[in-house]
């Protein structure tokens, strides 16, 4: 096969030893000096889609999406298969990062999926309902998993309330790969994928807040997470919806919270008997109740102390909040 009057050929031994020892040092942190080695590989098979497609890659690791755009569109224009191809896949992803629209469309239709028509004022794809998923907040770092909502591709809003330690906020944006490393699993039947936070995309202006609640009963509890949403932001119960996990269990396919009956995760590496952040039991009919909550509530000052007086004022006898602090 030609391309550009070129024949399509296999990689040398030396494209081979230079690419190995590129990757060797991208595993091992070291950037700069795997650049300099994919450049030399690209110098040495210009011709071939797959130098390119490596140096978007390490540009996508460096966050440099200029050059990962430049060096994606490189690898595209050598392909020798019409769609499905992830070379256009990084080329969507780092299209997306800059906010060209018109190259994202292109490049996720490339790929296969299909792009509705319809345009948010300021020209991304929207409407391609690709639905729930969850995404790995700080993957590098103290990694959170969290749910959110597919807004194409490349981005997830983040609709639960992010511990504080992971830096995000409820109603985020966040930018993600496109490999799903694990899998959340429900009750009800279907599965979903846990794709990695690359960088924040759109920050959130809705503050994080701790407190403590006395919650007689989960229907107490349940009040206050509906009275938020109502007010259009959230409340979320860490006392039961938070579980700590190890690399390994975190990245396989793991069972949500969803189900009923008293459900205690064998893969939950927290310290059993702690309300909060170290303890997770699926509530469930028959299962302990333990009325005093750790809430996290995304919602603004102005609004959050009102949110709360409400809910005890709506049953005073069975509920109560104390502690209150902002922590993101």
């Amino acid at each position: 096969m030609k391309i550009f009057g070129k024949v399509r050929h296999r990689p040398s031994a030396s494209w081979r030893q230079v690419t190995d020892r590129a990757f060797t040092l991208i595993g091992d942190g070291r950037y700069e000096d795997a650049s300099a080695l994919l450049t030399r590989a690209a110098d040495l098979e210009p011709w071939l889609s797959e130098s390119w497609f490596n140096l978007a890659l390490l540009h996508k690791f460096r966050h440099d999406w200029e050059q990962a755009r430049a060096a994606g569109l490189r690898a595209v224009a050598l392909l020798d298969r019409d769609a499905g191809a992830p070379d256009w896949w990084n080329v969507g992803i780092s299209a997306t990062a800059l906010q060209d629209w018109p190259l994202a469309r292109r490049a996720w239709q490339a790929y296969g999926l299909d792009v509705p028509d319809k345009l948010s004022a300021t020209g991304e794809p929207t409407g391609m309902e690709l639905g729930s998923a969850a995404v790995r907040l700080s993957p590098e770092g103290e990694a959170e998993v969290v749910w959110g909502r597919r807004l194409d591709p490349a981005r997830i809003e983040v609709l639960s309330i992010p511990l504080p330690s992971s830096g995000r906020r409820w109603g985020e944006v966040v930018l993600h790969d496109g490999v799903p490393h694990g899998e959340r699993t429900t009750a009800a039947g279907p599965s979903y994928p846990v794709f990695d936070e690359i960088e924040l995309w759109a920050p959130s202006p809705v503050p994080t807040w701790v407190v403590l609640l006395e919650a007689a009963a989960e229907s107490d509890r349940d009040a206050l997470e509906r009275l938020a949403a109502d007010a259009g932001f959230a409340a979320e119960d860490w006392s039961s919806s938070v579980r700590l996990l190890c690399r390994s269990c975190s990245e396989s396919r793991m069972p949500s919270d969803e189900g009923e009956g008293v459900h205690v995760d064998p893969h939950d590496h927290s310290e059993p008997g702690h309300p909060g952040p170290l303890r997770h039991r699926t509530a469930g009919s028959g299962s302990l109740w333990v009325p005093e909550r750790e809430c996290g509530i995304a919602a603004p000052g102005g609004l959050v102390r009102g949110l709360l007086d409400g809910w005890v004022a709506d049953s005073p006898h069975t509920r109560a909040w104390r502690d209150l602090e902002e922590v993101c």
